[in-house]
């Protein structure tokens, strides 16, 4: 039975920085085309057998609609800046109204946002949630309008066919399963890994941390000695594990919940005199050019991916709902796993974002 001895934030220095997340530019309009290319396409993995089905239906084109999306955070974070690049170019390919909005995580903004896209007069709504809860006004007002609503990425409250009429996402425990997986295939199933998470009650950090703790909890030569957040930022990972190696230096794996953080997570291994890859294994959660890169030189061992490009599927499933066709009230995809087999094949096809 594996021991598993977790570094409390208590037992770290204090004064640790909040960092922004990462530096990466977000898209500008001409890097649309990456975001849908071929090649790049979500797939679906499964879908609910639940459904929900317009009760008015309408012969309405997709290209007579006004669609709003709601995103959540900044576009620093090339998934949201892929995700939005989808969602935009698939309205604009239907030749829909696009109006977008970016609530930069802010909760109350979120819900102000999605308020002002109805008072605009928007036909339905692709909306990214920032948390698991605090959408319900939102999704009360968008009900009386008739307008449907379509939640992407994160899951949040609400009941099918009343606040919402599918979720379309990843699933987020079986990413942290496939990261325990390919971290006890790379340590040869013996290792000592510190574990940095997303954002303290976030539904992502918190099944990322289920699954993995489910891959390895039977694996007697994996011993996670340390689970601390890193907020899903660049800067705040760094510090969090330069922390780590200097208070356990037997340290020798990271599991990152994104790969913001994993590149914060190779600077502090760097900086620790220590070489990524060789004297420390990191397996990270998304997908993103930059990390892959880091697949592909054999930095970090393995990445999940986590597709944004939710906008082929949003518009086809709106499509079906404005014809009265019945459509999943939930949307599973299928995500790939990229090591350095296919880390070069994933940056050149487009895939990696």
């Amino acid at each position: 039975m594996r021991s598993t001895r977790i570094i409390t934030a208590a037992a770290l220095a204090a004064g640790m920085l909040i960092a922004v997340s990462g530096c990466a530019k977000p898209l500008d309009d001409g890097g649309g085309a990456a975001a849908n290319g071929k090649g790049t396409e979500q797939v679906v993995e499964s879908s609910s057998e639940a459904t929900c089905v317009n009760p008015n239906p309408s012969d309405k084109k997709l290209s007579e609609l006004k669609i709003g999306f709601s995103q959540s955070e900044n576009e620093q974070n090339p998934f949201r800046a892929t995700e939005t690049a989808s969602v935009r170019q698939s309205v604009e390919d239907a030749g829909s109204e696009f109006v977008y909005t970016n609530a930069n995580s802010d909760q109350a903004k979120q819900l102000s946002d999605i308020q002002s896209m109805i008072n605009q007069g928007v036909d339905a709504l692709i909306v990214a949630p920032i948390s698991a809860t605090g959408l319900q006004s939102a999704f009360e007002a968008a009900k009386a309008k008739g307008i449907p609503v379509i939640t992407i990425d994160r899951e949040t409250a609400g009941q099918p066919c009343t606040d919402f009429i599918s979720f379309m996402g990843s699933d987020f425990e079986k990413q942290g399963q496939r990261a325990g997986e390919a971290m006890i295939d790379a340590l040869g199933g013996k290792g000592v890994v510190a574990e940095i998470q997303g954002a303290p009650g976030s539904d992502v950090a918190t099944l990322r941390t289920k699954g993995f703790a489910a891959a390895t909890k039977d694996a007697s030569g994996i011993d996670v000695v340390a689970q601390q957040t890193g907020n899903w930022a660049t800067s705040e990972a760094q510090e969090v594990l330069a922390q780590l190696l200097s208070s356990n230096p037997d340290i020798n794996a990271v599991y990152t919940h994104s790969d913001t953080m994993a590149l914060g997570a190779l600077t502090a291994i760097s900086q620790a005199g220590l070489t990524p890859g060789a004297d420390v294994t990191v397996v990270s959660i998304d997908g993103t050019k930059d990390a892959v890169k880091h697949v592909a030189s054999g930095d970090i061992a393995a990445i999940v991916e986590t597709n944004p490009r939710f906008g082929p599927a949003a518009l086809d499933l709106l499509k079906d709902w404005f014809a009265g066709d019945p459509v999943s009230q939930k949307i599973i995809m299928k995500d790939e796993l990229y090591t350095k087999k296919n880390a070069q094949d994933a940056l050149d096809s487009g895939r990696a974002y």
